[in-house]
């Protein structure tokens, strides 16, 4: 299947549930049928007997939808199975990245799980329970036509990334790499800045790639590393393959606070952490990782 195809119809649905609370089964039947690990306040939720996680989709293997509109990848699988352990149903809620703590601080939404980096801006706006360590990848054309063997070989070129992401951020120098982001490194060597293309969503920039507007694509390096498992014929990882900035990821929680940085994590939080944390410990955890061929990014 050409990659075209396949991203008509992740965009198709992902245009059909934005915005919209989309169901999943939890992964973990034998959790649901006992006692729950903790008993979550009903107050605290957004919607009763529910757990409401806001993703972003598109962003495989962590999130994406299947060819009938079903949430999946291993950050779905945790969400399931966090869930289940709390003893509520869970529902996705498909969310724009750039904006997604916005929505989770409103109350669209209880907590998010969508590979989120944790870095100091975020955890001044809301909590962060680690669950997942990843790096930064570039992807480029097979045969990698404009030469991108080091990051420095970007200066003077294009580069894509979806806006808010730590992606965007080391690129431009923004964020927590506010005047040390790559383009700032190419200046002081004494080369062109990146011009930094950055798109509203992650296929779109994906697609950027794609059209040949840009030299290369970026994204946490599970997804850059899927794409190129999945199109081996269309895309390669650049710069020889390198992670670079490797970083936690965190499972937000509103924190009911004006800078969240030292506050303690609501019940809410305090739930979430420790059906994580059993999930650990009886081995559900690391099985999911397997499964989606992301065991080296477990944390403990």
């Amino acid at each position: 299947m050409k990659l075209a195809r396949v991203l008509s119809v992740i965009l198709l649905a992902s245009m059909v549930l934005v915005a919209c609370a989309s169901s999943a089964p939890s992964t973990s039947q034998a959790a649901s049928a006992s006692t729950p690990v903790v008993q979550v306040p009903a107050a605290s939720l957004a919607q009763a007997n529910h757990l409401l996680i806001c993703t972003d989709f598109p962003y495989p293997p962590q999130e994406f939808f299947n060819a009938n509109g079903d949430p999946q990848g291993m950050d779905v699988e945790i969400g399931n199975e966090i869930a289940s352990r709390l003893g509520l149903k869970v529902q996705y809620i498909n969310s724009v990245f750039d904006t997604i703590i916005a929505a989770v601080t409103s109350g669209k939404c209880d907590i998010i799980i969508s590979a989120q980096n944790i870095t100091t801006d975020r955890t001044k706006q809301v909590s962060m329970i680690p669950y997942f360590q990843a790096g930064q990848s570039f992807v480029t054309l097979k045969g990698n036509p404009n030469k991108i063997n080091t990051p420095l070989d970007l200066c003077g070129k294009a580069a894509a990334a979806e806006s808010g992401t730590t992606e965007a951020d080391y690129l431009q120098g923004t964020g927590d790499y506010a005047g040390k982001g790559l383009t700032q490194a190419c200046v002081a060597a004494g080369k062109q800045p990146i011009n930094v293309v950055v798109t509203a969503k992650d296929t779109d920039a994906l697609q950027q790639l794609q059209a040949g507007k840009v030299a290369v694509y970026s994204a946490d390096s599970p997804v850059a590393a899927y794409y190129t498992v999945q199109h081996p014929d269309q895309f390669e990882l650049a710069a020889g393959g390198q992670v670079l900035e490797p970083a936690l990821e965190g499972i937000s929680v509103p924190c009911g606070q004006a800078d969240c940085t030292n506050a303690p994590l609501t019940p809410v939080g305090q739930a979430v952490q420790a059906a994580l944390k059993s999930m650990m410990a009886d081995g559900a955890y690391l099985k999911i990782l397997t499964k989606w061929n992301l065991a080296t990014g477990a944390v403990k």
